[in-house]
This record gives structure tokens, C-alpha cells and sequence, in this order.
């Protein structure tokens, strides 16, 4: 009976560790299923990179397989990012500014195997951010600083178009924006202050225009007005028959109450009639 017992107990342990050695056995080849596939995200691109050597062509998204343990995946991103940063510079009068900006880029899915071989860290960082700093202080450079608090969208479009011819085509700059420009106090309040001049000037001009047009209108007027009385005057004395026409027309048909009597020298004397 003992021995059947014992017999029984040593069965049971040989099973136990059977079933063990299964588990560990799945766990194993599910870990093994695991390290043989990659998925490459939405908006990125994979880098193969097998015992330290970079597959020369870069991965699409979805699904790929790979070596275990020699071989690994990178994902690069390819979408659109973007980036914000600030360059202090100096105007072409010595006056320091701030720009405030915002980058937004994308790695060519052609061009991530070329940056991950040959630029360390992150594209931004490495390649877009020291250029626009630069291109920044070169155009701030040549203007004085009001007007390039004027002209925001010069600066944009000069440095835009510098930033491109510095990155090449490693990487696509999609668009920089300068959110805002930090002045000193002094200079703000200098500007402000040529701002009202401007406007009060301009107030004042205005109303100088108006002034002036309304006595140019005033002296065309009383010249219209002399020269019709002069041709009326001159007709009246080429046709004196006129004005006596013109009282037989506006006469209202009653005897006049008094009569104009002339002495010969130009002078007359009303009489009355009863």
C-alpha cells in the first residue's frame, strides 16, 4: 500500500513538472512570436538595423517581420511638426529685439535613413533650429528696428526663404511664423510716441487739404459768378431793348402808382401819381 502511494506521488510531481516545462515552453515561443514582427506606425517610417548595420531602404507602416534579438526596428516620424523657439538679434540702429517664431516641418519619407546615419539627435535640434536663428539675425540685421516692427511679414518671408536654402532638401520646411516681436520699454514707448506724432501730423495735413480745397471751390464760385454778371451786363448794354422787354413781360396790367422823371444829367426823381 505504501509503495503504491509513493509510486502515485511520484507520477503526480512528474506531471507537475511536465505541465511547468509546457508553460515556460509557450511563454517562450510567445515571446520569440514577439520579437519576430514590427509595426510601424501611422505617419512614420521604419530603420532596419540588423548587428549594427542600416538597412539602406526605409520601412512603410503596418506590419513587418524581423530576425530575433539581432535585428531591430526604428520608427521615424514623417509627419508634419512643429516647433517653437525665440532669437534675440539686432537691428541695423543697435537696438535689441526678440523674435518669437514657429517652425513647421517634415522629414521626407525618402530622406529618414540619411538622417538617422548622419545627424545625431533630433532633426529639429540638429539641423532647423541653429539655421533659423541665423537667417533671423541676418535679416534683422538689416533693417532698423521700426520697421521691422512694421514690415512682421517681410521678416517672415525673407527668413522663410533663407531657412529653405540652408536646410536643402534633407528636410521640408513647411512654414515659419513669427508670433511676436519683444521690444525694450524704451523703444516701444519711442515708437509709440512717433506713432501719435505721425497721426496728429497727418490730423493736421487733413484738415490743411480741406481748408485749401474749400477756398479753391469758394474762388471758382465768386469768378463763375463775376464772370456771369459781366456777360449780362454786356449784353443788356448791346441790346437795351431787352430790359424793356422785360418789364412789359412781369407788368400786371394796373397804372403805375408814381413815374421816374430825368433831369439830363443822369440823375432822376420819383413823382407820385393820384
Amino acid at each position: 500500500m505504501n509503495g503504491t502511494i509513493i509510486d502515485l506521488g511520484k507520477d503526480f510531481g512528474k506531471k507537475e513538472k511536465t505541465f511547468s516545462t509546457l508553460i515556460l515552453g509557450v511563454v517562450a515561443l510567445g515571446f520569440l512570436g514577439l520579437q519576430m514582427y514590427h509595426i510601424v506606425p501611422p505617419g512614420h517610417r521604419g530603420i532596419s538595423v540588423t548587428l549594427g548595420k542600416v538597412n539602406p531602404a526605409e520601412l512603410p507602416e503596418g506590419i513587418t517581420f524581423k530576425w530575433p534579438f539581432i535585428q531591430r526596428i526604428l520608427d521615424f516620424p514623417i509627419m508634419q511638426l512643429k516647433a517653437d523657439g525665440k532669437a534675440p538679434s539686432f537691428s541695423s540702429d543697435l537696438q535689441n529685439i526678440t523674435f518669437m517664431y514657429t517652425v513647421m516641418y517634415r522629414v521626407p519619407a525618402s530622406q529618414v535613413v540619411k538622417l538617422f546615419q548622419q545627424y545625431k539627435g533630433e532633426p529639429y535640434a540638429t539641423l532647423i533650429e541653429p539655421r533659423v536663428q541665423e537667417v533671423i539675425k541676418q535679416v534683422t540685421a538689416l533693417s532698423r528696428a521700426e520697421d521691422l516692427v512694421k514690415n512682421r511679414e517681410r521678416v517672415k518671408d525673407d527668413s522663410l526663404a533663407k531657412l529653405r536654402l540652408a536646410v536643402g532638401d534633407v528636410l521640408q520646411i513647411v512654414d515659419l511664423s513669427i508670433t511676436n516681436i519683444d521690444l525694450s520699454d524704451q523703444l516701444e514707448q519711442a515708437i509709440e510716441q512717433k506713432v501719435v506724432r505721425e497721426q496728429e501730423a497727418f490730423a493736421k495735413s487733413f484738415e490743411l487739404d480741406k481748408e485749401k480745397k474749400q477756398a479753391e471751390i469758394t474762388l471758382v464760385r465768386a469768378e463763375a459768378e463775376a464772370k456771369s454778371v459781366g456777360i449780362k451786363g454786356d449784353a443788356l448794354k448791346s441790346a437795351p431793348e431787352v430790359i424793356q422787354l422785360e418789364i412789359a413781360q412781369r407788368w400786371d396790367g394796373k397804372a403805375p402808382l408814381s413815374v421816374s422823371v430825368g433831369n439830363g444829367n443822369g440823375t432822376n426823381i420819383l413823382l407820385p401819381l393820384k
